[in-house]
C-alpha cells in the first residue's frame, strides 16, 4: 500500500492551490479615482457607493441596497429594523459562523437553535415549529456554503406564525433557489464582503430588501439614527456610524468585474470534484437540492461516511489529507454547543438552556469538513489531485 506523507510517504500535491483574493488592474482604477476625487466617506457627496447598491441589488433581485461596515453588523441591523428587540428570541441553525449568533446577542436578542438537514447542513424547516414560543419574532435563514436554504417552506412557516425572515447570506453572494436569487427571498438579507469571501473588499457588508420601511430603517440604523430627508442633525432613532467607505465600493466594484467568470468556474470545479469524491468508498458529498439553480461554492462541503469515520475519525483524517497537500478544514463547532454562546444567553435569560441539534452535532464533531472557495478555482488537474488524496487516506483507514 502506498506510504502516507504523514508516515513519511511522498505526497500527492505540494504546488499551492490559488491565491485569494484574486486583484487586478480594475480595482486599482476604481481605487485611484477614490482617492484624486477626495470623496473618501460614505457621507456627503458619494461616488461609488450608489453604483456599488445598485448594481447588487440588482444582481440578487431586490429593491433597495444599504452598504455598511460587515455582515455581522448587517444582521443586527437588518434584525433591528424586521422589529425584532432585546428579549426577543430569533430561531437559527446551529451549524453556521458564531456571527449568526452575536449578532441577535449583540442587542440583547435571543438565538434560538433548530437543528439543519442532513443533506445541506442547512436549517430544517420541519424542525420550526417545535421551537416557536410567544417570544419568537425572526427566523434567520443560513444559505450555509453558497447554497440556499428551503425559503419555500421557511417563508411559509414564518407567515403562518408571523415572524420576519432574515437571509443570512453571507456565504451566497449569486446563488439562487428555484430561479430567485438570494437577497429576494425573506424580508431582509445580509451579505458580508470579508476576506474570505466570493466577492471582497477586506471587510465590509450589505443589507438588501423590497420593503420601504424596513430599508428606511436599515439606512437610518447605519446612518446615526438620521432619516433620508431630514436634516444632518436630525436623529430620530438610535443608530449607528456604520457606513462603508469610497474605497471599499471602488473595490468591490472592481472584484464584480470578474464575478460571474470566477462562479462558473467554482460550478464546474465542484461538479467534478463531486463526480470524483463520490466515488471514493466511505466519503459523501452532501448532495445539491435541485431546486438550488445556482450554488455561490463559497465552502465544499463533505465527509467521512460513519463506517470509514470509526476506523480513523475525523481529526486524524483531516491531518493525513492535508499532509498530502490539501487544505481540508474541519468546519464550524455546532453553536448550540458554544461556551460563549450559552454563556449570553443564559445571563440574558436566567435561564441555562440544554439544547440538542443532533445532526449539526455529528456531523461537526464526527463528519463534515470543508474546502474553501479559492480551491475550486483551480484546473481540472489539481481537483483530480485533491479526490487522489482523499482515496489514498480512505484506503489506508480501511486497510487498518
Amino acid at each position: 500500500m502506498e506510504r502516507l506523507a504523514a508516515d513519511g510517504g511522498k505526497p500527492v500535491r505540494t504546488e499551492a492551490f490559488p491565491v485569494w483574493p484574486v486583484t487586478g488592474e480594475e480595482e486599482e482604477r476604481l481605487v485611484l479615482e477614490v482617492v484624486r476625487s477626495g470623496k473618501w466617506g460614505g457621507s456627503g457627496t458619494r461616488i461609488k457607493l450608489p453604483e456599488l447598491e445598485e448594481k447588487f441589488a440588482a444582481m440578487h433581485g431586490a429593491k433597495h441596497a444599504v452598504t455598511l461596515v460587515n455582515g455581522t453588523l448587517g444582521l443586527t441591523v437588518a434584525l433591528q429594523a424586521a422589529g425584532v428587540g432585546p428579549g426577543d428570541e430569533v430561531i437559527m441553525p446551529p451549524y453556521t459562523f458564531i456571527a449568526t449568533a452575536s449578532s441577535a446577542l449583540l442587542f440583547g436578542a435571543v438565538p434560538v437553535f433548530a437543528d439543519v438537514e442532513p443533506d445541506s447542513m442547512n436549517l430544517d424547516a420541519d424542525r420550526l415549529e417545535e421551537v416557536i414560543t410567544p417570544r419568537t419574532k425572526a427566523v434567520v435563514a443560513v444559505h450555509l456554503a453558497g447554497a440556499p436554504a428551503n425559503m419555500d417552506k421557511i417563508t411559509a412557516i414564518a407567515r403562518k406564525h408571523g415572524l420576519a425572515v432574515i437571509e443570512d447570506a453571507a456565504q451566497a453572494v449569486g446563488a439562487s433557489w428555484d430561479g430567485r436569487p438570494a437577497g429576494s427571498l425573506g424580508d431582509l438579507a445580509s451579505f458580508s464582503f470579508q476576506l474570505g469571501k466570493n466577492v471582497t473588499s477586506g471587510e465590509g457588508g450589505i443589507i438588501l430588501g423590497s420593503d420601504d420601511k424596513r430599508m428606511d430603517a436599515v439606512w437610518s440604523l447605519v446612518n446615526v439614527g438620521r432619516i433620508k430627508q431630514g436634516g444632518w442633525y436630525q436623529h430620530e432613532r438610535i443608530g449607528w456610524n456604520l457606513r462603508m467607505t469610497e474605497f471599499q465600493a471602488a473595490v468591490l466594484l472592481g472584484q464584480l468585474s470578474r464575478f460571474e467568470e470566477q462562479f462558473q468556474k467554482r460550478e464546474r470545479n465542484a461538479r467534478r470534484l463531486t463526480e470524483l469524491l463520490n466515488g471514493i468508498e466511505g466519503i459523501r458529498v452532501l448532495p445539491r437540492d435541485p431546486r438550488v439553480t445556482r450554488h455561490a461554492y463559497h465552502l465544499f462541503l463533505f465527509g467521512l461516511q460513519p463506517e470509514l469515520e470509526e476506523r480513523i475519525g475525523k481529526a486524524d483524517f483531516i491531518a493525513k489529507v492535508q499532509a498530502e497537500g490539501i487544505p481540508v478544514h474541519p468546519g464550524y463547532v455546532s453553536l448550540n454547543r458554544n461556551k460563549a454562546v450559552r454563556a449570553a444567553v443564559t445571563r440574558l435569560t436566567g435561564q441555562e438552556r440544554e439544547v440538542t441539534c443532533p445532526v449539526s452535532e455529528r456531523f461537526s464533531d464526527r463528519l463534515g469538513m470543508w474546502l474553501h472557495q479559492n480551491v475550486l478555482l483551480a484546473g481540472d488537474s489539481d481537483m483530480q489531485d485533491i479526490a487522489e488524496a482523499v482515496r489514498k487516506v480512505a484506503e489506508w483507514a480501511r486497510a487498518r
